[in-house]
């Protein structure tokens, strides 16, 4: 009889076979990374993947019958894919996965474009809690879409490709550092030197900003933009790196955008690949990390309007519907790091190689902003694991007076729906390049799929 509580590392345990899965499973997922590395991106990824797989476009007010497979596109940056299943939703309601495929990142100021000592620069604006730091001297490319004077939406992508350009952000040599090397961290970096170096040389015949006129003839050249045009724009600067396995066993995949992807595709995976009577909503939100707000953030009714357009389907009350209905809210959690041990509380934190994380809430000092979820709905998905054979564990987001964070649970919750958290440790969260092992990666899938069951 086992009376104490102990982790298992899922290495550990896992046979070749086992093993073999999980490599094979995150060799779709690192596709998956490298496709998608805006919201806009993994939506239309995630489009064609479900077209291939029957899926229909659903239109607002439709009924919707069993058997149909349906997406709701929100504005190309969210993402609502229905399973409509033969269970009986007012005794089993609907059962729910979210998560947010919006990263930090570098967005353009909506007028971004200058020159000064003979080069040409955009400036940004950051997006999410980063490290601003960690943004300078790495490659970056350039994703996003530009709507034109006459309406045209032009999409650009530029330093993905082998022969694209990149482009970058300059340090200080460390010689004449000194001053800033005296600063905090916040203070030694500041947002608005966070500049983006596009160009260099000028436009010949031209004696004012004609390194800034040059790189404005190229994008007409190219995409049919003038300077006004960088007003209806939204494009996002992001490391131009794609994923890599690391360590010389392999288990750890490394890339941008692990937060929250890295929790979006397990869902849709297990969206996708369980057999199940449940009716089945599987939402990957926009805005997380800057607080889901908008029309296409976890904050907006969307969510509402279709868990409404369900129960009008079936013929049940909406109410009733969503006092049945479950959610495992995916976002990410902090995996122990040994070099910066002191930050965390070590009995509760999330550990990586031992699968996935559930953190029964979030919050900051004192649980405040937080979805605090029931013991009883706890038990119902330790049951739910347990039948399933899935390896996971318990986790909280750092010692308890240090900070902490919130997710998009809460706003599901309010909905009165029974909510927790739950997502892969990870390593550097929110730097450029994060770190994640790839037997937590399967662990989700594991648990999403055993979930939606």
């Amino acid at each position: 009889m086992e009376l104490t509580y102990k982790r298992t590392n899922i290495y550990s345990v896992a046979d070749e076979a086992e093993k073999k899965a999980i490599f094979d499973y995150c060799e779709g997922y690192k596709r998956f990374l490298d496709a998608g590395k805006t919201e806009r991106e993994t939506v239309r990824e995630t489009i064609a993947l479900l077209t291939s797989k029957g899926y229909k476009p659903y239109v607002l007010g439709d009924k919707i019958k069993k058997g149909d497979r349906l997406y709701y596109n929100n504005r190309n940056k969210g993402l609502f894919i229905l399973k409509a299943g033969t269970a009986d939703v007012a005794k089993c309601g609907v059962r729910i996965l979210v998560a947010h495929v919006d990263s930090p990142r570098l967005d353009l100021k909506q007028v971004p474009l200058f020159e000064k000592a003979d080069m040409a620069y955009l400036k940004t604006h950051y997006y999410g809690g980063i490290k601003k730091y960690q943004w300078l001297t790495i490659p970056l490319a350039l994703h996003g879409v530009v709507v034109l004077k006459n309406s045209k939406k032009v999409e650009i992508s530029v330093g993905e490709d082998e022969g694209d350009p990149v482009f970058y952000i300059t340090d200080l040599l460390p010689h004449l550092s000194q001053e800033i090397d005296a600063k905090t961290i916040r203070e030694g970096f500041s947002a608005e030197n966070l500049n983006l170096l596009v160009g260099g040389i000028p436009l010949k015949g031209e004696e004012k900003d004609a390194v800034k006129k040059g790189v404005l003839l190229l994008l007409n050249e190219k995409y049919g933009m003038n300077e006004e045009d960088f007003l209806s724009a939204e494009l996002e600067a992001v490391p131009a790196v794609k994923a890599h396995d690391v360590g010389f066993d392999r288990a750890y995949v490394a890339s941008y955008g692990h937060d929250d992807r890295v929790c979006a595709y397990p869902e849709i995976t297990a969206t996708l690949e369980t057999e199940t009577e449940q009716t089945v909503l599987t939402i990957l939100a926009d805005k997380e990390e800057i607080g889901s707000e908008g029309n296409t953030g976890m904050q907006c009714i969307l969510i509402r309007d279709l868990l409404d357009e369900i129960a009008k389907s079936y013929g049940v009350s909406p109410a009733v519907l969503r006092e049945h209905s479950m959610c495992l809210s995916a976002d990410v959690t902090a995996g122990f790091d040994p070099a910066y041990a002191s930050a965390f509380e070590e009995m509760n934190a999330g550990f990586v190689h031992h699968g996935v994380a559930m953190n029964k809430f979030t919050g900051s000092r004192g649980k405040s902003g937080s979805n605090d979820a029931s013991a009883e709905y706890v038990g119902y998905l330790r049951g739910v694991f347990e039948r399933d054979g899935v390896i996971w564990q318990s986790s909280e987001l750092g010692r308890v007076d240090l900070g902490g964070g919130g997710t998009v649970a809460k706003f599901i919750a309010n909905n009165n729906i029974d909510t927790v958290d739950m997502g892969v440790p990870v390593l550097s969260m929110h730097a450029p390049y994060e770190l994640v092992s790839k037997a937590d990666v399967y662990s989700a899938h594991k648990a999403f799929s055993a979930f939606v069951k």
